[in-house]
């Protein structure tokens, strides 16, 4: 727990602190909340914030936008840590927040990383939310349906925030040379083009992107009291060699399509390849996890169940121990999925199930399958004639479950691709079942 003040002078500080917008007109990012007419806007412009969450990656701003609104409001400002803050902690600041209520003394409190906080710290901010005693402002780089309590989550507002924009980093990083507060006192040669290779490397993350900025500033070539930074000083403070992978661009989309074509084509050596191009030029890992989990069902699918459970853990893996730890949990998955037999007809019977989805969106129920639980809709006969496949013998009935004029139809149709060739006679042995009834 840290009370702070705001905007704290210090040179000494690192470029992104002293860099911190002061206001909104300085903030950069999230035009969607914040530009003029936006409701994050308003709410602040108009003193009217409540208890909120601020759901977004690292880097874009927000510890920023909370520190704004608490000097937009004039409000004493307390920042928690969930790594070093106990209940005990948060119940004596709360005492004190009480108080300063009652002396009409708003008290904005920031938790950053929400999420690592557990449910008896969490519920010990509540009745506090709920009295009005505090505004809580929560920040979290995880989805907060599932990391923080219903019952305080119930009480907050989300503003989802999204990675900063290439043009719109280049556009903070000039600012930052041109700036008092930053570089405005040197003279700063460095090419439009180097300037995009750090807001693309930065993934969004304004934070990262000034931290790479002042690094090759201090390690720029200084000739007369002019500093000059070029793309080999970049590559070699940044130490990466893959510039050309443009995160946000074609290319990014070339190398993770690499990627997904050379795992279906049963190539390991070329799907390694083409997962350390993208993990060394900076990649998110979770990204690509994610990926290879589409692909497992997408591409491999009841050929080999275990697939999906592998790119699952691989996933948990990456989120548990990041990078560089984790290239190895995605190079067994890639490897794996790679090796896996091929079947796409996961892929297909949705596709197919979408496809009558969509021109058949008012089709009816069949009476035999639908709920009943009030008086009125069994004397319409809803549910009448249902049989429950548990009470015979076989585990299963000759009940129709899809609509009249979709009855024949299928979807599933398995292929003969490793265990997928089990389920294709299992399903064949159902059919000539039902048929028979």
């Amino acid at each position: 727990m840290e009370q702070t003040s705001l905007f704290e002078d210090n040179k000494n500080q690192p470029l992104a602190s002293r860099l911190r917008p002061r206001n909104l007109d300085e903030f950069f990012g999230q035009k969607h909340l914040i530009s003029e007419g936006k409701i994050l806007r308003k709410l602040i412009e108009n003193d009217n914030i409540s208890s909120l969450i601020f759901w977004g990656p690292p880097g874009v701003g927000k510890t920023t936008l909370a520190k704004i609104i608490a000097n937009k409001t004039n409000s004493s400002f307390i920042e928690f840590s969930a790594v070093t803050s106990g209940i005990k902690e948060i119940k004596t600041v709360m005492a004190d927040a009480e108080q300063n209520r009652k002396m009409g003394q708003k008290t904005i409190v920031f938790v950053d990383e929400i999420h690592r906080f557990n449910r008896a710290q969490q519920d010990a901010f509540l009745p506090y939310v709920e009295k009005g005693s505090i505004i809580l402002i929560g920040a979290t780089t995880e989805n907060p349906s599932f990391e923080v309590n219903s019952a305080l989550l119930s009480r907050c507002k989300v503003f989802v925030l999204k990675g900063l924009e290439t043009p719109d980093i280049v556009e903070l990083l000039r600012r930052a040379i041109k700036d008092e507060r930053g570089f405005g006192s040197y003279k700063i040669n460095i090419d439009d083009e180097t300037l995009n290779i750090i807001a693309n490397f930065a993934n969004g993350d304004a934070r990262n992107a000034l931290y790479t900025l002042e690094m090759v500033i201090l390690n720029g070539d200084n000739e007369n009291g002019e500093i000059t930074v070029n793309k080999d000083i970049l590559e070699q403070c940044i130490s990466k060699k893959s510039l050309m992978y443009d995160i946000s661009g074609e290319e990014h989309y070339n190398i993770i399509s690499a990627l997904h074509k050379s795992m279906r084509n049963s190539d390991p050596d070329a799907s390694v390849y083409w997962l350390a191009r993208m993990l060394e030029a900076g990649e998110d890992p979770l990204y690509v996890a994610r990926r290879i989990i589409r692909f497992a069902s997408e591409d491999v699918g009841l050929a080999d169940p275990k697939a999906l459970e592998l790119a699952v853990a691989a996933y948990h893996a990456c989120h548990y121990i990041g990078m560089p730890e984790c290239n190895v949990n995605l190079t067994q998955a890639v490897i794996y999925m790679s090796m896996a037999p091929k079947s796409n007809a996961m892929e297909v019977a949705y596709l197919t199930a979408r496809k009558d989805a969509i021109e058949q969106l008012a089709e009816p129920v069949p009476l035999i399958i639908r709920n009943a639980p009030t008086k009125l809709m069994k004397e319409l006969n809803y549910g009448a004639g249902y049989q429950y496949a548990h009470d015979t013998k076989e585990k299963i009935t000759s009940m129709q479950c899809l609509p009249d004029s979709l009855k024949d139809r299928e979807y599933y149709i398995p292929t003969e691709q490793g265990l997928e060739i089990k389920y294709k006679d299992k399903l064949q042995k159902i059919k000539d079942w039902k048929k028979a009834h």
